[in-house]
């Protein structure tokens, strides 16, 4: 070994070309910014999206739908999952507490009881809204609902 084969780690270089360093280095002269134009004066930044003065994508696409900002949103919860809660936990009321223990809700969220599933349990039932269906079900299985 000796002073004329040294050469770097693997991986701690990176094989990049040098340009504008002379005509002879195939990467001088405009150095790979072509003529012209903004791209080519020092300083220069695109923005995000520029295409050059065309009109960019994000405005020629139109816009769709509408965002309702009043919308009220609810956590869903199914009558089967009350009632794996109910026999899973012997539970015989639920409430917000319960279901945020459980961690099927968090400290903000609405809670809406949807009808999927079959409720057996005599349960009551504490929820901000209840679809027909679940109503029906609650009711048929001898438990109360109460609105929040």
């Amino acid at each position: 070994m000796n002073l004329s084969n040294l050469k770097p780690a693997e991986g701690s270089t990176k094989n990049k070309k040098r340009i504008g360093r002379g005509t002879g280095s195939g990467r001088g002269g405009t150095s790979t910014r072509g003529h012209k134009g903004a791209g080519s004066r020092s300083g220069y930044s695109s923005k995000v999206g520029f295409e050059g003065g065309q009109m960019p994508l994000q405005r020629r696409i139109p816009k769709v739908g509408f965002k309702n900002i009043n919308r009220v949103e609810y956590v869903g919860i199914n009558l089967d999952v009350l009632q794996s809660l109910a026999e899973k936990f012997s539970l015989t009321a639920i409430d917000f507490a319960a279901l945020k223990e459980h961690g099927l809700v968090s400290k903000n969220d609405l809670v809406k009881i949807l009808g999927r599933g079959e409720l057996k349990a005599k349960l009551d039932i504490t929820a901000h809204a209840f679809t027909a269906t679940a109503q029906k079900a609650i009711e048929a299985a001898g438990g109360a609902i109460v609105k929040l």
